[in-house]
Parts: C-alpha cells; structure tokens; sequence
C-alpha cells in the first residue's frame, strides 16, 4: 500500500487534514538517546583531585543548554572561583565548540564519528564568541527554537498555523520540547503537520549540513511542478547538490539512513526535529557504527531517485 492514499482535496474549502501518520516513527525518534560522557577541560582544573567525567543520556533531540545544569554543578568546584560564574560551553571529540542552537543529535552524526559514549568537554574559560552564540539563559533556547519554528511554519503554510496559534499553545509546544513530553508537544504541534490532501505544504523546511558547510538551505517544494510527482529526498538533494554522486556520500538523519526513494513530504512530516526542520548530514560513504536501529520507513518506493505520484494507491 502506498504511503500516501489520500482522497482528492477537497477545492472548494482547501481542508486541511494531517496525511498518513505514523506515530511509531514518531515516537521511535522522539524516545531517541546518546550517552555522553562530560569532561571537564583539563587546563580548567585547580583542584588536587582530578574530576571523574559525568555520564549522561541525552535526547537527540534537544539543545545542550537543555540537559547541562547537573554537568555544570558536578563541575564548578573543580574550577577556579573567578570561573565558577561564568557561562559554560562544550567542544567535540576534534576541540571544535559545539554549536549549542543545533541539536544534539545533528552535532553527534556530523562530527562524532559514531564513537559512545560521545567525549565533550566542558569549558568555564574562554568563551568562543566568534564561534558560538552566547547562551546565558533558558530563554535564549525558548527565543531562538520558535523563531525556528515560525521559520519553518513560513515555509509550511505562510506563518498562517502559528499567527493563529495562542500564547499557551507556543508554551506547550516549548514545555512540551524542554521537559521530553511527546504527547504535550505533539498535541499542538500535530497542527503544524497538517497540509491539503495531495498536495502537501507549500515548501519543506529542510537544511543540509557536511562537517566542511553548515546549514545549507534551499526551496524544495514537495511535489515536482514538472511532473507533478512526489520530490523525492535523491530529487531534493539535487536542488543542494546538483553534481552529487550518490554513491560516495551517505544522508543521515537521527542516526539512519532514510531510504532516497523517500518523499520530502513523509519525512518532513515524520522525521523532522522539534523545530520541524528536516537536518540533514551528508557523509562519506565509509562504512560508519550506527547507535540506533532504522525505523521502519513504509514509503511507498525505496529505489532512488524514484516518483511518486501524490494520489498514488498502489
């Protein structure tokens, strides 16, 4: 059965209905969870004794600043007192400073190289400003994941789902998001999912990332104005990468590899982060340990570069 088996739109009211719903996925995703093991930054030690590191599991899908008050605790009183009231930041297995407004998730599969637990280390002393953004509160996290989101709602549905959305329900998306409730979050932001039967939203908030370039962002519409097929993920990364050889790269994101026969429109739906952008790595194709399973992607092609027609019921 395809994915996709929807009715014809409804011209004379444009409803707007959520598509096929795999809560599975959703869930699988959600429930996502990386062990780091905190360290603090040897130069920072003042102390006889050496700190142990601090181990974690973490949601993919968060910020650092998110999940790090146990960490810096554990740590200021190894550190100087001049330090102890200063910001922290975290740097990577390669020394560079994590960008803390990406998720954790999209930082692992860039640059961690698949080794767990993930090595960060944690830093009280010079704060890379030209690197990283300042972060001194959990308002900063608030500000920034739904100015994110009205981003991406733009690109869905022209801002219209979150200008009519009230203020409580931005507070349950962002409760929702920072405490690890799946039900409280996806309760408001299921509306933000919805889109006219067979023809999806009116762009797919996507980024492309390589350890070389950030955030590489293109327009991708979910059905091909040509065609009038489904854009597939091999169709989409065409618009980043026109000369992309696909057979030296691997498209990660939360840990696997969707299949490239994959419509944009499914996946912008069911593996989006939070801030309902799809993050997408693009790897070399060496061979890479993968921490979580493939959820299961009932797509309907998983040959690349395929079309899909979007009222297709085969």
């Amino acid at each position: 059965m395809s994915l996709f088996t929807s009715r014809p739109a409804n011209r004379k009211g444009q409803k707007r209905i959520r598509m096929a719903e795999d809560r599975e996925v959703l869930r699988e995703i959600w429930e996502a969870r990386l062990p780091v093991s905190f360290q603090l930054a040897q130069d920072e030690v003042v102390t006889l004794n050496v700190p142990e590191p601090f181990y974690l599991m973490v949601p993919r899908l968060l910020y650092f600043p998110l999940v790090t008050d146990k960490v810096r605790k554990h740590f200021i009183q190894y550190v100087s007192p001049e330090a102890s009231g200063r910001e922290i930041w975290l740097s990577d297995g390669n020394g560079q400073p994590i960008k803390w407004n990406y998720p954790i998730g999209l930082w692992f599969d860039l640059f961690a190289e698949g080794a767990l637990p993930w090595t960060v280390t944690v830093h009280f002393d010079g704060y890379p400003e030209d690197k990283i953004m300042r972060c001194s509160c959990k308002e900063t996290v608030r500000s920034q994941f739904m100015s994110y989101l009205k981003e991406a709602d733009a690109l869905k549905h022209k801002g219209q789902v979150m200008n009519c959305m009230q203020e409580k329900d931005h507070n349950q998306l962002w409760q929702g998001f920072q405490n690890d409730k799946f039900d409280q979050f996806w309760s408001v932001n299921k509306k933000l999912m919805e889109s006219v039967v067979g023809e999806g939203f009116r762009h797919i908030p996507i980024k492309c990332y390589t350890p070389e370039k950030l955030a590489i962002q293109r327009i991708v519409k979910p059905i091909d104005d040509t065609t009038g097929t489904w854009t597939t993920l091999h169709d989409a990364l065409l618009e980043f990468f026109p000369t992309i050889d696909f057979s030296t790269v691997r498209v990660i994101i939360h840990g696997v590899e969707p299949p490239l026969g994959t419509p944009v429109q499914w996946l912008s739906e069911h593996m989006s982060y939070p801030d309902n952008f799809l993050h997408l790595s693009i790897l070399p194709s060496a061979p890479r340990f993968s921490y979580f399973s493939t959820p299961s992607l009932s797509s309907p092609s998983t040959e690349s570069g395929s079309r899909v027609s979007p009222n297709s019921s085969s």
